[in-house]
């Protein structure tokens, strides 16, 4: 009798501790409320950086891992077929957190509450045109396009500048777009940064996550100037000076900086055709950074708006080193620049003060 109300007991007690069980599990599940979508444009959407980019997002690479995603999609008329069919491979991926794909060309739907917009689309440089004449044709898309962002776009809307003459791009954006704050505006110079780190890595021989707080100042171009002067490794003995490390700054102020102000025309002639993937990654490293934060210790490079920091004009669009949190870069103030650092810092800032002159003639 006494094993029966042992069983019995034992039973009561196991149905209780499954029913607590069950309980908890459903409050969980009343808890975990899945994020809202974050609406993303890519204009150029149909190239090769575009092509490149929208797996990477529907996937997590650029926001993380839990958060939905719609994208909206901006090409123009020409490649309106094309651009059907990357909306088409979309469906197929099946990803989990893509939940829509708007794909247009019209940059007013395309615009239509979007929180981050990375600008791709850009007329390309063609044999036996002069700058200015890229930079018309240029000024003319961005203006629309920041237009439309101006109108359509959410009122947090974090934008991105990819094509070409980046800097200068997106300069022109801020001035058709005066509604978005200056500080939701910036260009890529992250795939300047990656490269440089990709160098370092390899000339050490050591993983590339291991090196970081290079710098690129400047613009996006061959002007730019890759600095390491205060760049460490991560090594068995704690952090080290990448310059002490490699040890031959012949190396460092001469060949290490033309190969990463080159590197993109070393691929063209590579590939026949432009950095896309590098393109397409440091992408979602700049965004991802931006809106989730940057390890502590370390800073990234992001072409942003001069707040005159380092003695740089303000109002140029310009490469600085930059920490983030919570939404919102900041230039790392304090660094010490020595006169071979100053005179390349310098040297590239002539460079955009110039552009920055044509694109606003080409307004005229």
């Amino acid at each position: 009798m006494d094993h029966v109300v042992l069983l019995q007991k034992i039973l009561v007690v196991s149905f209780i501790v499954a029913l607590f069980w069950k309980i908890i599990r459903y409050m969980c599940n009343l808890l975990h409320v899945e994020k809202e979508p974050v609406r993303i444009l890519v204009t150029g959407a149909a190239g090769q950086i575009g092509y490149a980019i929208v797996p990477m997002i529907a996937r997590g690479v650029m926001l993380g891992p839990d958060q939905p995603v719609i994208l909206h999609l901006l090409d123009i008329e020409p490649v309106a077929e094309a651009l059907n069919g990357v909306k088409m491979e979309l469906t197929d991926a099946a990803f989990p957190l893509l939940k829509g794909v708007i794909a247009t060309t019209d940059p007013i739907e395309a615009c239509m509450g979007v929180n981050i917009a990375v600008m791709v689309g850009g007329f390309p440089r063609k044999e036996g045109m002069e700058r200015k004449d890229v930079m018309s044709k240029n000024v003319s898309i961005y203006k629309a396009q920041a237009s439309a962002l101006e109108k359509h776009a959410a009122d947090d809307c974090k934008v991105l500048v990819i094509a070409n003459p980046a800097n200068t791009n997106a300069l022109i954006l801020k001035e058709f777009a005066p509604s978005i704050p200056e500080k939701n505006i910036t260009c890529l110079t992250r795939l300047d940064h990656n490269r440089a780190l990709g160098q370092i890595s390899e000339r050490l021989d050591v993983q590339v996550s291991d090196v970081k707080n290079v710098i690129i100042w400047g613009n996006h171009s061959s002007t730019q100037y890759p600095d390491v002067s205060h760049a460490t490794v991560h090594t068995s003995r704690g952090e080290k000076p990448v310059r002490e490390l490699v040890s031959d700054d012949k190396w460092l102020n001469d060949e290490f900086i033309t190969t990463v102000q080159q590197r993109g025309a070393a691929i063209i002639k590579a590939r026949k055709q432009s950095s896309a993937l590098s393109a397409a990654s440091a992408a979602c490293d700049h965004i991802r950074d931006w809106v989730l934060g940057t390890p502590k210790g370390t800073w990234v490079s992001m072409g942003v708006y001069s707040d005159g920091s380092y003695g740089i004009q303000p109002g140029l669009v310009y490469s600085f080193p930059v920490t983030c949190e919570k939404g919102r870069w900041s230039i790392v103030q304090g660094l010490m620049i020595d006169e071979f650092s100053r005179a390349k810092m310098d040297a590239t800032e002539k460079e955009l003060v110039e552009e920055k002159s044509m694109a606003y003639s080409c307004l005229d």
